[in-house]
């Protein structure tokens, strides 16, 4: 058994809380909750699939998620059971796959329920830019989709690929550097940072020095510096815009910059999240007193509401919580702030 420390478990449970509820809706229809049940409701607010299921994700390639009596499988957009309900973890599809969990062993499937790659790890990932990360023992390694081992599990730690690189870690969890590697195992980007974040648009997040006191920057797909490591902390770019903190993690304020590091929205935000659609939910305010709100990219507070918990807009709407992250109700709002559909308590 893989023994995880908290601050793994917590950054797993803080993943699967915001994917449960992220808004990506690629395929028109939106998952909502209601009293516990989950359906789909599309751009209208119109309910397309009745709220029946324990859990339901986003559409992915005209599937999605659902759960149903303790099982996950996949639902299309009328609502029709196409994989049964019958893995114990079922995830998005993805280049044509999709990891599923069955009888304790992980397996890829196409779109038809039909097992494309049986694993014998003990976790398996998506596929991206070809090849999926797998996990044996502490250590990860890269597949193809043929189910052939194009790298063996060497690596510490190791994330997806994203535009032909992956950032992988040597030497030990607490002490160990990251670099990026291609898909023979090359380290393209030697491991000189203290932390490193995926390849988007040319450019990755990478930071210098320890959490407390390093400086993040951003650095090519050659190793290079774009921007150099300045920021106490900067998150991947996003609409030509990425978020930068200044100061500490619990009094620090954030920002946005553009590409060329330039300061395009003063840090005056207790939490900034990435612009979609234009806008991007902010957290303003005191501690006790603050509540998130969505600004436009001059840093103008267009939907002053108070919401528990935002999300990105995408197509145009947004999910919401309303009155308490676990006691308020969901909602959905278009870009002007008005309620789309909202769930009650």
């Amino acid at each position: 058994m893989i023994k995880i420390n908290f601050k793994q478990r917590f950054l797993v449970a803080l993943a699967m809380f915001a994917g449960a509820f992220s808004v990506m809706a690629q395929d028109g229809l939106y998952p909502f909750e209601d009293k516990g049940r989950y359906g789909y409701i599309n751009q209208s607010g119109k309910v397309i699939v009745q709220g029946q299921y324990s859990f339901a994700d986003q559409f992915y390639d005209g599937l999605a998620v659902v759960k149903e009596k303790g099982k996950k499988g996949y639902i299309d957009k009328a609502g029709k059971m196409v994989i049964p309900a019958q893995y114990e973890e079922a995830y998005k599809f993805k280049e044509g796959l999709a990891v599923v969990k069955l009888e304790g062993k992980w397996k890829y499937i196409d779109k038809t329920g039909k097992i494309i790659i049986e694993s014998s790890a003990d976790y398996t990932y998506n596929f991206n830019d070809g090849a999926a990360r797998f996990q044996k023992g502490l250590k990860f390694g890269y597949i193809d989709k043929t189910g052939k081992e194009i790298l063996p599990p060497t690596f510490e730690a190791a994330y997806d690929f994203s535009e032909g690189l992956a950032r992988v870690k040597t030497g030990n969890w607490k002490t160990g550097k990251w670099g990026y590697i291609d898909k023979t195992g090359k380290m393209v980007i030697p491991a000189n940072f203290d932390d490193a974040f995926e390849f988007k648009d040319g450019m990755a997040n990478v930071r210098v020095g320890n959490e407390a006191r390093g400086k993040y920057g951003f650095i090519d797909k050659t190793g290079k510096w774009v921007i150099e490591a300045q920021f106490d902390k900067a998150n991947q770019f996003s609409e030509g815009l990425a978020s930068f903190r200044v100061g500490d993690f619990k009094t620090g304020k954030w920002g946005y910059m553009d590409k060329t590091g330039k300061i395009v929205i003063n840090p005056k935000f207790n939490q900034a999240m990435p612009f979609s659609d234009g806008l991007a939910c902010v957290k303003i305010g005191d501690a006790r007193d603050a509540s998130w709100k969505y600004i436009d990219k001059t840093g103008k507070v267009v939907i002053d509401k108070d919401f528990a918990f935002p999300s990105d807009f995408k197509n145009d709407m947004a999910f919401v919580k309303i009155g308490g992250l676990r006691d308020g109700s969901s909602a959905f709002i278009d870009k002007k702030g008005n309620f789309i559909w909202q769930g009650t308590k």
